[in-house]
């Protein structure tokens, strides 16, 4: 098992790619902390992953700062160390906004989708250096987005703050490089997850489509032509936080298809 004895600390962890990324993990040998909202949907997640004292949930909202702290204190006080964070919640809008163009966008909706999207990946990444840098060793990988890289009508909170975690993760990979700790970001395209089904119908619309032409309007510039999936994430951040990705830091991957043009 490439994970065994890991300590492994997953944001948005119940669905998703988060809950693929935490599957992926408890079957390599990892413990595993998954995070959520709410308590009913992290019960849920624990029952269905049936692994028992490998898995645990916390629930709480990362856009707190608090809380983001707390998450990472608390993996250590129930599995005695920290030594892999996966920042994976986030999303375009706040609840009860739609995606619009900036001329409408809201100073409600901005701040929340930065707290979301890119101060909830610093704040836990901060406060896991505090464990990773004295014992040498730690694996972050951020879940940004091909919107990292390209950009989307109608949807500047979330490019804009993908943009800026790719460059924080770069940041922080230059400033832990020597001590045994790597700072990586995957850059997923369309996946089509619990979320996507949720906002992508408004995204859509705003481009003025259905959300079945919006699905295949994703995949015409990919390579593949098709959607990437969870488990291509997921294998993804099992390479990275194993001894084989030691190497690798400081990098923005594309799960993509071939979309995004770096």
């Amino acid at each position: 098992m490439e994970l065994e004895g890991q300590v492994a600390l997953i944001t948005g962890g119940t669905r998703g790619i988060g809950r693929g990324i935490a599957e992926a993990f408890v079957a390599e040998g990892a413990n595993v902390v998954i995070n959520g909202r709410s308590a009913d949907k992290g019960a849920q997640a624990i029952e269905e992953m049936d692994a028992g004292d490998q898995v645990h949930f916390i629930a709480g909202d990362v856009t707190d700062r608090e809380t983001c702290e707390g998450l990472v204190d608390q993996t250590v006080e129930h599995y005695g160390k920290i030594d892999i964070v996966v920042p994976n919640a986030g999303g375009g809008t706040a609840e009860g906004e739609e995606p619009s163009p900036l001329v409408d966008l809201t100073d409600a909706n901005w701040e929340f989708v930065l707290n979301w999207n890119l101060n909830h990946p610093m704040w836990l990444m901060r406060r896991a250096l505090k464990y990773m840098i004295p014992q040498g060793s730690g694996r972050i990988m951020s879940v940004s987005s091909m919107y990292g890289k390209v950009v989307i009508p109608a949807q500047a909170p979330y490019c804009t703050t993908k943009h800026a975690l790719n460059g924080l993760t770069k940041v922080v990979a230059q400033e832990v490089g020597t001590l045994g700790i790597t700072v990586n970001a995957l850059c997923p395209g369309g996946i089509l997850t619990d979320v996507m089904k949720e906002s992508g119908p408004m995204a859509a619309e705003q481009l003025g489509m259905e959300f079945e032409e919006f699905l295949v309007w994703m995949q015409q510039p990919s390579a593949i032509k098709r959607m990437n999936t969870v488990e291509d994430c997921a294998l993804v951040a099992v390479l990275l936080a194993s001894e084989a990705g030691a190497g690798i830091t400081g990098s923005l991957i594309s799960i993509d298809g071939g979309q995004a043009p770096y």
